[in-house]
């Protein structure tokens, strides 16, 4: 079957940005899932960032995310970087900020696009733009007593 690219549900929705937050609570994939449902959309992309046990050959034991006041208007600027790059019908991204464990959900990204390769694409491009461009820092601990900021 062609696609008929003329259709509505084949191009980005008028105001696709749909969720953008820095959170000091843990974060909800299904807040994140919900805020990108669109009829329209063939395809939705997630990413799940997690804390992870180790960094360059050292273990982690916790690590604090930090922001400037501007992060959230940056992840907006960011998200409509992508939105217009992309046939975007919703997008949404939260980060969390303070002292996060091993597993916890440091940052929740997801878009829908029309097809699926659109949506890949789009999330990736989202999720990598947001962590080198967002002023969003991240302070590790590690089990030998040390401590590294990455982003600074």
């Amino acid at each position: 079957m062609a696609v008929n690219d003329d259709h509505p549900g084949e191009q980005g929705a008028e105001e696709p940005v749909k969720l953008i937050g820095i959170r000091e609570t843990a974060l909800s994939v299904d807040e994140v899932l919900q805020a990108v449902g669109d009829d329209a959309a063939g395809g939705t992309a997630l990413f799940v960032g997690t804390v992870r046990n180790h960094d360059g050959g050292a273990d982690v034991d916790e690590l604090g995310y930090s922001c400037h006041p501007t992060a959230e208007a940056e992840m907006r600027r960011i998200a409509e970087k992508v939105v217009a790059d992309y046939p975007v019908r919703a997008l949404a991204a939260v980060h969390r900020v303070g002292n996060l464990k091993v597993g916890d959900l440091a940052v929740v990204v997801a878009v829908s696009c029309p097809h699926r390769g659109e949506a890949f694409e789009a999330c990736r491009k989202l999720i990598d733009d947001l962590k080198h461009e967002a002023p969003i820092w991240k302070h590790q601990k590690f089990s030998d007593g040390t401590d590294e900021w990455v982003g600074a």
